[in-house]
């Protein structure tokens, strides 16, 4: 067997940020900061202080696969641990703060993290889980030495650490199947699993996720992520700016319309990614407030999938392209994106609409199929819809500490999503697995009935469950919040479905409330309203 005579170098994560420094060394990282005041760097600068603090762990005692903490926002000081944790040989371990604190408790003494870092609003998660979390030697906080606060655990100011050490650091070189970092998923139940990264599986991830049919970045974007940093290492985000080169704009704690829509302007800010949830309140602010977008031409919407009635305003009243991406913190995230073939360019504005409403094709190095009851394939004919199974050089093999037990089938990954394949190789997701109606003996689509209504004018959120019912066993039934100031009857937002979808899947009945319970990444919590509604007696019934 004749093998190939070229260099075998190891993909590592600190090869990202030597690139940037040298290719891209004066491009911008913005931060607006929870001091309140926004925060200019370069990636020259961010390469300086990630290789001071990668210095400064070694001297907290951390070592080779020791787990590191972050509870943070985005903004720069989170981007440098993203490069001296996993950069240092250590795992970064990104926490949720919007967990329940002894939730996050019990995510820290699993992970067995050493250090936490965390930004200074969240000290009163810190105060309340500190005693519960005796793997933990350091809480540093990611705040200016002059703002550091009182507080009855003894912390380190993040700061100190980066002023007390050298910026000479020469990164190690290790095997890439080292573990780089780590992100625990909520979509499970009991208590959350690990997914556990490898520096190879990450770099793969990141020359994936640049490609055009990807997120299609280059040194010549202005990147906003407002899916957080401790969400599925923000969608690789932060890797791929590092990659391209590109400007980064971190937006911090404030998430409000307001809030984001000045960044975006004042930082010419041209690309952007977040879950249907924020889009929907910087949307409403916009059309409030009647503006537009200066530069932004795209963003990337996952998380849950995107309304079709967004996504046509987002591309036909503000000229910004929409782009549906699908995946799984097992997959590091991304699985698909839906960015059309030159098939499609002759199509009608409503055939190409059609396309894109859909999660997408897979990025290359991910393998998909749909299968049945029986666990045999299903065609790729874009009616038959079974179970999504998954796999790749990203996706996840085992669970962390649960070596023993194997969560794939036959080699491939479950996803727990419900979808169908079209000809083309375009998947859409139907419903999650344990959210679809069963109605008769007939499948009805969450999704689907959601969808109808948030393209309702006076519909700001609407969440599909199912209610019990004595002849039908399942039947739809609409949670909805209105838009501020809005006004619809239940008899109205019924009527709006027919044409849309069969009548025989239209809702049963509509409950109005004042808000839907949201998760800690701003999926809806179906589980939740089922709960809330368990006893809901249809009319029907």
């Amino acid at each position: 067997m004749l093998k190939g005579l070229m260099m075998d170098t190891p993909l590592a994560i600190s090869a990202l940020i030597k690139h940037a420094d040298r290719h891209h060394g004066d491009a911008q990282i913005v931060s607006r900061r929870v001091e309140g005041d926004i925060h200019r760097c370069t990636y020259r600068d961010l390469h300086r202080r990630a290789r001071q603090m990668a210095n400064a762990l070694g001297t907290l005692g951390v070592q080779t696969s020791e787990r590191v903490a972050t509870l943070a926002w985005n903004g720069y000081r989170h981007m440098e641990l993203y490069f001296a944790v996993s950069g240092s040989g250590a795992v970064l371990h990104t926490i949720n703060p919007r967990l329940h604190p002894e939730q996050i408790a019990w995510i820290v003494n699993h992970a067995e993290d050493k250090v936490l870092c965390f930004d200074i609003t969240f000290l009163p998660i810190i105060e309340a889980i500190a005693a519960h979390c005796g793997t933990v030697k350091t809480w540093v906080a990611m705040i200016d030495k002059d703002r550091m606060p009182p507080s009855k655990v003894s912390l380190t100011c993040y700061e100190d650490l980066i002023n007390a050490n050298s910026d000479r650091y020469e990164w190690p070189e290790f095997d890439e199947n080292l573990a780089s970092s780590l992100c625990y998923t909520s979509g499970t139940t009991g208590n959350p699993k690990g997914v556990l990264y490898s520096h190879r599986s990450t770099l793969l991830h990141t020359y994936a996720a640049a490609l055009p049919d990807a997120l299609n970045m280059s040194a010549r974007d202005a990147i906003l992520p407002v899916v957080p940093m401790f969400h599925v290492n923000a969608w690789g985000l932060p890797y791929v700016a590092a990659m391209t080169g590109a400007k980064v704009v971190f937006p911090g704690a404030a998430l409000d319309g307001k809030s984001l829509h000045d960044l975006f302007e004042a930082e010419r800010v041209t690309v952007s990614a977040g879950v249907p949830t924020v889009w929907q309140g910087l949307l409403t602010y916009m059309e409030a407030n009647h503006l537009k977008f200066s530069t932004m031409n795209r963003t990337v919407i996952g998380g849950s999938a995107c309304p079709p009635a967004m996504l046509r305003l987002f591309q036909e009243k503000y000229g910004v392209n929409v782009l549906h991406a699908w995946g799984m913190t097992e997959m590091s995230p991304l699985g698909t994106a839906c960015t059309l073939k030159n098939k499609h360019l002759d199509l009608s504005p409503e055939q190409r609409l059609a396309v894109q409403y859909k999660q997408g094709r897979v990025i290359f190095g991910v393998d998909m199929k749909i299968v049945g009851d029986d666990g045999g394939d299903l065609p790729w004919d874009g009616k038959a819809f079974g179970d999504l199974l998954v796999r790749g050089p990203w996706v996840l093999r085992k669970y962390f500490k649960e070596e023993n037990v194997d969560p794939l089938r036959d080699g491939w990954f479950p996803t727990g999503d419900v979808s169908t394949i079209d000809p083309d190789g375009y998947m859409q997701i139907t419903d999650r697995s344990k959210d679809v109606i069963k109605s008769g003996g007939e499948w009805i689509s969450s999704i689907d009935i959601e969808n109808v209504a948030v393209s309702h004018p006076a519909v700001a959120m609407a969440a599909c469950i199912s209610a019990r019912h004595p002849k039908w066993d399942e039947r739809p039934l609409l949670v909805v919040v209105r838009k501020p100031n809005a006004q619809v009857t239940k008899e109205e937002l019924l009527k709006h479905y027919e044409g849309k979808i069969a009548k025989w899947q239209i809702p049963d009945d509509v409950v109005f409330v004042d808000s839907i319970p949201l998760g800690a990444t701003g999926k809806m919590l179906k589980n939740r309203l089922r709960e809330q509604f368990k006893d809901y007696r249809l009319p029907s019934a």
